[in-house]
């Protein structure tokens, strides 16, 4: 079952999508983790494949160079704030926001239209 959910995670995660949407909740339903756990279990499984991933995207030309860096620094202090807040909330909490997060890009992705980009 964790060699299934491992392969589409990593699918949804070359793609882009976000393999902690699968991960996470396949974590907490099919083990005994909490969710602290799970979140650190798809941020650890995320690394190796996020490297991948960034290597095709090089090679295909589809990064964005001019945003990498102000979103990487940014990200990096999001990541700490986040990281001290998930250990120091419930797990029932944690897992009620991932929940709702989700839902709401549910929600936002099914009702999106695509706009005109703006540069």
């Amino acid at each position: 079952m964790l060699s299934i959910i491992g392969f589409i995670s990593g699918i949804i995660s070359g793609m882009g999508i976000g393999g902690g949407t699968i991960l996470i909740p396949a974590l907490i339903l099919f083990t005994s983790l909490k969710q602290q756990q799970a979140q650190s279990v798809n941020l650890f499984t995320f690394i190796p494949i996020a490297i991948v991933a960034v290597i095709t995207h090089v090679k295909n030309k589809n990064v964005e160079l001019k945003l990498w860096a102000p979103l990487t620094v940014t990200g990096i202090i999001g990541a700490i704030i986040g990281s001290k807040l998930a250990v120091n909330l419930s797990s029932e909490l944690l897992r009620k926001m991932f929940g709702i997060f989700l839902f709401g890009m549910a929600i936002y992705q099914f009702f999106y239209k695509d706009k005109s980009r703006i540069d």
